[in-house]
């Protein structure tokens, strides 16, 4: 039976959680994820955790930080000034906002604090800093281009 290599396109079925279980993602009731295993198409740690299975195949694969999203970085949380905020926009802990940076390009954060004339803004990853569990199931392997399929 065929087996995910590097290189291969797989298709996917997946459940994601963090450690304590709190679901964050999962395709059921979508179609499956498709991505070129080696890609950088998804974290290293799903990458590597699909390799060796074959159609049909069910795994839980416990991702760490340094594979999944990698640790909060501090450089990444951001003093804005309260005074170049739209005027009457509410502003609360937890809310989602985008900002544009210098080159032109969306950056999400997550305000962490608002002060008197500073809101703290968070524009790591919302899962940076924690490692993941994933169940897996794959559903569809096409093997890279240009390799021969022996039986």
């Amino acid at each position: 039976m065929e087996q995910v290599k590097a290189g291969d396109t797989v298709k996917v079925h997946y459940h994601g959680r963090l450690t304590d279980g709190t679901t964050f993602d999962s395709s059921e009731g979508r179609d499956p994820l498709e991505f070129e295993v080696g890609g950088g198409m998804v974290i290293a740690g799903f990458d590597n955790g699909v390799l060796g299975m074959s159609v049909g195949d069910k795994r839980t694969v416990n991702i760490p930080v340094e594979e999944a999203y990698g640790p909060k970085n501090p450089e990444m949380i951001i003093e804005f000034p309260k005074d170049q905020v739209p005027d009457g926009m509410p502003l609360e802990k937890g809310m989602r906002l985008n900002l544009n940076n210098s080159q032109g390009q969306v950056v999400p954060v997550v305000v962490t604090d608002v002060q008197d004339d500073l809101i703290i803004l968070d524009a790591n990853h919302p899962l940076a800093g924690e490692a993941l569990v994933f169940d897996i199931e794959v559903v569809g392997i096409t093997p890279k281009p240009g390799m021969i399929i022996m039986p």
